[in-house]
């Protein structure tokens, strides 16, 4: 391959030469790593009091972390709401507490969560900056990273995979490995041998009548007697969340204590909860929801003859939502007043937590879970006229939570836990105009992702947005189009140039045909193709798109705006030496100067133009003017991102460039060893950016040992 990458720029196998520049420009401040992705700590809320049943479970699992052991993988397999977490929870203590194990959990119910917990279990077994940025930023895989620093580890380690209740997620990069230094545990409700391939299975059913009876008794002992809770049990299928849950009330009636008696004489002849078919499955008489809406539906009656409606309403609004962690900053919003009045979310939240209907886990971020069971339970028993009301609201608080003007900057984990949400909501909703709001904002999300360099969360979540939303909406309808142009720009800085040129051309295509060359969305997607169309090598192609991208904005948006000055200073770095020497270019050498002007000093457009501004100024010869230009670039990007982002590795780079054209050969060799050793670390010494940083490398090198003769 004969193509190489300049400041930041990208080289992937195609035939041909190439010469590719990609600039990389972020914004923002803070660290990139201080956040959520927490793997110590199980995401998990109150556990059992007293682990009933499971012993010979537990003692298999407690043999596979004796001394030395290691290279095993156990799937903990049952339907939802028979404890599979709890058993996980129990033996993860175990393991951190007496087996002198480093436990690690991570959530596998959705791929951002499980991608982002298992880059943090690469952080924790010493994975650095640099090589999680690139992970994150698709520039390596992922899993590869994670199972080489597991691998490496100095310390044996427990791996629990809760929740991996759809395995292709789990296949699809090869996350699920094993590792001579340590054990994995997994738990789903999918059994079928063909996804644990040499992993070792054990069913967790519901408890046996006995320990049922136990655990109600454990929960409210002052409610009745054994004999009572075994009926009760038996009612509830023994299954231990429906045990929760009973417990959880005859536990916390204090004005009008309930009996197990009068408990059981209602789960028979009290109001029962009719399971609404919207769409979901249907309830076979097993189904674990059925005995999940007669415990929770108890409790909210007596939410109402306490005068805590307000817990009821908090209740369905949470069944909007996924089953995982939820930052609870999203639910302390003045939005919420469309289902309960703001003031009144507190009570409200304590009486579901008192309840054992929701717990609040640490993730990082305080935040609330609900269980998959219950909250599909208490979905398709909500009262359709209630419907619109609950999806918008919930539609507000993320449009609420998610930043209204994507800007861009380091990693933000806190991002991530909307997205399961986003897409949970979208899966809930049916109403066309709801639809379209809630995609409005996941498609806003997937753009604050894209613009952190989480590249692969901002892609994930635009497909499955557009997926689900393809159902209501039309494959053409504006929102769609611009979820899909999303995708296509994600895809390209994955280094997936084919498919992101094929998806943005006909977004563009399409975009233009319905609303007009010269339209928002359009000049949007033709700026993102003319980004793919350049790294393929269409250099004149690309250039004439860009060019009918700065005349469209400059029409429609005005010549200042920030994404018209955006469109501009990519100019700068597609035009020859004459070309900006031409008396019709002269106007984009004072770019920088503009941007300040109308944009601020620190806004990432104008940090974009400077660094541009610089290469013109590289390519026109003017080296003492470049190196100026550009030492004030990289000292803004390090303060702000830190050495090792790409962007300031591509800054960096430019500099060396320019230290070497102004015969400073010994800052060149200095200032490039520096990026050659950080790209090694973050990339491996085979990615193309190391390759092309070392050519330069050695070049520098070479002049230098000639000078020196």
């Amino acid at each position: 391959m004969d193509g190489h990458a300049e400041d930041g720029g990208r080289v992937y196998q195609t035939s041909g030469d190439q010469h590719i520049n990609e600039h990389h420009h972020y914004g923002g401040e803070g660290a990139a790593h201080a956040g959520p992705d927490s793997v110590r700590r199980p995401a998990v809320g109150r556990t059992p009091v007293v682990l009933r049943d499971r012993l010979e479970v537990l003692e298999r699992l407690r043999k596979s972390v004796a001394a030395d052991a290691g290279g095993e993988v156990f799937v903990l397999h049952g339907m939802g709401g028979c404890g599979k977490t709890a058993v996980a929870h129990a033996f993860f203590q175990f393991a951190t507490e007496i087996g002198d194990r480093v436990g690690l959990w991570v959530n596998a119910a959705e791929r951002a969560s499980l991608r982002a917990g298992m880059l943090a279990v690469a952080a924790d077994r010493g994975a650095s900056d640099g090589e999680l940025l690139a992970a994150r930023n698709g520039l390596r895989p992922g899993a590869d990273l994670v199972w080489e620093r597991l691998d490496r580890s100095t310390e044996s380690w427990l791996l629990v995979l809760d929740n991996a209740d759809d395995p292709e997620i789990l296949w699809d990069g090869s996350w699920l490995r094993t590792s001579p230094r340590g054990t994995v545990v997994v738990t789903t409700r999918r059994a079928a041998a063909r996804w644990w391939p040499g992993a070792e299975l054990q069913h967790i059913g519901v408890l046996p009548r006995e320990d049922a009876a136990q655990v109600l008794c454990d929960l409210a002992p002052q409610s009745g007697t054994i004999e009572e809770a075994t009926k009760i049990a038996e009612r509830l299928g023994r299954l231990p969340l429906a045990l929760t849950l009973a417990g959880g009330f005859l536990s916390h009636q204090v004005l009008a204590p309930w009996t197990m008696d009068a408990y059981g004489r209602r789960l028979e002849t009290g109001k029962r909860v009719e399971l609404i078919d919207q769409g979901a499955d249907a309830l076979s008489a097993e189904d674990p929801r059925h005995l999940v809406g007669r415990t929770w539906q108890l409790t909210l009656d007596a939410f109402d003859a306490r005068g805590l409606p307000e817990a009821v309403a908090l209740l369905r609004l949470l069944a909007r939502f996924a089953p995982e962690p939820l930052p609870l900053s999203l639910l302390d919003s003045s939005e919420i007043s469309g289902v309960l009045p703001r003031a009144r979310t507190e009570t409200a939240l304590r009486a579901l937590l008192d309840q054992s209907l929701t717990e609040l886990v640490d993730v990082g971020v305080r935040c609330v879970q609900t269980h998959a069971v219950l909250l599909d339970s208490v979905a398709t028993a909500t009262p359709p006229e209630s419907l619109a009301t609950l999806n918008s609201t919930a539609g507000r608080l993320l449009d609420a939570a998610v930043p209204a003007i994507p800007d861009a900057g380091p990693y933000n984990p806190r991002l991530r836990l909307f997205a399961p949400h986003m897409l949970a909501l979208l899966r809930r909703v049916r109403d066309p105009a709801t639809v379209a709001d809630v995609l409005s904002v996941a498609t806003r999300l997937s753009v604050a992702l894209y613009r952190t360099g989480d590249y692969l969360s901002a892609r994930d979540t635009s497909r499955t947005a557009i997926a689900l939303a393809e159902q209501t909406l039309s494959a053409e309808h504006r929102l769609v189009l611009s979820a899909r142009s999303r995708a296509g720009r994600a895809l390209f800085r994955l280094g997936k140039y084919a498919e992101a040129e094929a998806m943005l051309h006909h977004v563009r295509t399409t975009q233009e045909r319905l609303f007009g060359a010269d339209d928002p969305d359009t000049l949007d997607s033709g700026h993102g193709l003319q980004l793919v169309v350049r790294n393929l090598g269409r250099h004149d192609e690309a250039l004439s798109l860009l060019r009918a991208t700065v005349t469209g904005r400059r029409r429609v948006l005005g010549p200042f705006h920030p994404l018209t000055l955006r469109s501009q200073a990519s100019l700068l770095t597609m035009l020859s030496a004459s070309e900006l020497a031409a008396e019709e270019n002269a106007a984009l050498l004072s770019l920088p100067a503009q941007c300040e002007r109308h944009l601020g000093p620190e806004h990432t457009v104008t940090l974009g133009a400077r660094h541009n501004h610089a290469w013109a100024l590289y390519v026109l010869g003017r080296f003492e003017e470049a190196n100026e230009q550009i030492r004030l670039v990289v000292d803004g990007y390090e303060r702000r991102f830190g050495p090792d982002y790409p962007i300031a590795l591509s800054a960096q780079q430019l500099h060396a460039r320019i230290q070497a054209a102004l015969g400073h050969l010994d800052s060149a060799v200095e200032l490039m060893s520096d990026v050659v050793a950080r790209r090694e670390d973050a990339l491996g010494p085979d990615h193309p950016f190391t390759a092309a940083s070392r050519e330069l490398l050695t070049e520098f090198e070479e002049k230098r040992r000639l000078s020196s003769r």
